[in-house]
């Protein structure tokens, strides 16, 4: 009988509500996310995804600058980096390099980059009159939102569509999407 290959441990890096984090933390909780997560950390001390970290017994700290972060997640010990809502530019360190992962509420390269985040996105599409929308799973590099795509999830843009009916279309989307890309690159790195 095969063992069961090892679950990657994860290293979650945020800077507001944790929405994404927590769909992180319900699907490893029930089995749909195999991973563990080890680590919360963010660049504002009040982000209130700290408290969700705290509240599901996961570790959590502020981190504010590049060398903090990379010492810390060197310190958990982590497979992979996951950016969820972390809105600072994080130069990625050689030892992670094609490690750590980000979510983005557009298929990019579209409306992606500097200050492209929350519902300055999801307007950007409707100003763009674009017909559909989604989200893009990839690698992080040393740019804003330019990593290699690992998949994205499709959805309509509808005429009645406002900002914030897109964006929950969206982040419905966005909570597939990140769990099967992150499996997917877990996967591609270990070869299983």
């Amino acid at each position: 009988m095969l063992a069961a290959p090892r679950r990657p441990r994860l290293a979650v890096l945020l800077s507001g509500s944790g929405r994404t984090l927590q769909n992180l933390i319900d699907r490893v909780a029930d089995g749909r996310a195999h991973a563990t997560i080890a680590g919360v950390g963010s660049d504002r001390d009040d982000a209130f995804g700290l408290q969700r970290a705290l509240e599901n017994g996961i570790e959590a700290r502020t981190v504010k600058d590049a060398s903090a972060t990379w010492a810390w997640i060197e310190e958990l010990d982590v497979d992979l980096v996951v950016l969820a809502g972390y809105l600072k530019l994080l130069p990625i360190v050689p030892e992670f390099a094609g490690r750590v992962l980000n979510i983005h509420p557009s298929l990019l390269p579209r409306h992606g980059g500097k200050g492209m985040h929350g519902d300055r996105v999801h307007q950007a599409v409707l100003a763009a009159g674009d017909k559909e929308s989604g989200c893009t799973v990839h690698l992080c590099d040393d740019r804003y939102d330019e990593g290699r795509v690992l998949l994205q999830a499709r959805v309509p843009v509808r005429t009645d569509d406002t900002a914030t009916t897109l964006a929950a279309r969206v982040f419905a989307a966005e909570c597939e999407a990140y769990p099967a890309g992150i499996a997917l690159r877990w996967r591609e790195l270990s070869g299983a």
